[in-house]
């Protein structure tokens, strides 16, 4: 029987936040997509944040070159503190501290001689992967609302069975399962068979869709080597490829979230996820509510 105390744990996040937003333009034109505002904190941070409250102390964010504001964001403002000092301004310097000094982060620019697709941001941070280990991936699109932050449910998860690798997923109606990589279980098990990746709906496996929440491992990035090594004809270079094949040799299980799963990829869902969350906050919830009850 394994010891809690010798037990391996997961301390590390990669978040991938390398798109140039164009479906945002010209706004992001300059500021990246993953800075775009989630009321008043980027998308980013409430990322950060989810995967410092299920235990992560280090947080790796892949982004696109030259996206120097991601970066700064998470780096002191001392000048800005300062200003805030010069005017009593105490909780908004504790908030700003707060952002540099909840994690351990790192920056890399995602490869650009990589073939487009969700495979490249993981394997361009190789380098900050240990042998052996366990990580979460998150891509900086999905947010999830929810009591228990996604990354928990998944450490819990795993920490029960950890040597799996984990996929979050979310049931979806058939008429979207073109959209996402759909799970495939093998027969009479609780273990992932494949990842489909947008099937169409009449031959979709199921109805239980993979979003952007995963605890990977070496295993997965090695795979990923292996596949841009070899001709990609005009394909995407996919995360679920590298899934799919891992699957057939190795646990990988799917954990319906408890939550609700949205996305900020497109101007429409951004715009959905601001409102979910400011109709839960404290300080504006009720009157924001009480004004869209007046745009009805």
């Amino acid at each position: 029987m394994v010891s809690l105390y010798s037990m391996p744990k997961i301390t590390k996040a990669i978040i991938t936040a390398a798109g140039y937003g164009t479906r945002f333009l010209p706004a992001t034109k300059v500021i990246p997509k993953e800075m775009l505002p989630l009321i008043d904190r980027p998308i980013i941070q409430a990322l950060a944040e989810e995967a410092v409250e299920s235990g992560i102390t280090k947080v790796v964010i892949v982004t696109r070159p030259g996206a120097e504001m991601t970066k700064q964001h998470f780096a002191p403002y001392t000048s800005l503190e300062d200003h805030l000092k010069s005017q009593g301004k105490t909780e908004q310097i504790n908030r700003l501290k707060a952002i540099s000094q909840m994690a351990e982060f790192s920056f890399i620019d995602q490869n650009p001689d990589f073939p487009y697709g969700t495979g490249a941001p993981l394997l361009s941070a190789r380098d900050y992967l240990e042998e052996g280990e366990f990580f979460v991936l998150m891509f900086g699109d999905d947010l999830v609302k929810a009591q228990k932050p996604a990354v928990r449910q998944l450490i819990e998860l795993w920490e029960k069975q950890p040597s799996a690798v984990i996929l979050a997923t979310q049931e979806v109606p058939e008429s979207q399962v073109s959209r996402y990589g759909i799970i495939k279980f093998k027969e009479g098990s609780e273990e992932v068979e494949d990842l489909v990746e947008k099937p169409d709906p009449g031959s979709a496996p199921s109805r239980l869709a993979s979003f952007g929440r995963f605890i990977l491992n070496q295993g997965i990035v090695k795979i990923l080597e292996e596949q841009i090594r070899q001709p990609m004809d005009g394909k995407e270079f996919y995360l679920t490829d590298a899934i799919s094949t891992y699957a057939k040799k190795n646990p990988v299980l799917a954990l319906p979230i408890e939550g609700k799963w949205l996305t900020t990829g497109d101007p429409l869902n951004w715009l959905k996820a601001n409102v979910e969350f400011a109709l839960e906050r404290e300080d504006i919830g009720r009157e924001f509510s009480d004004y869209l009850k007046e745009l009805l």
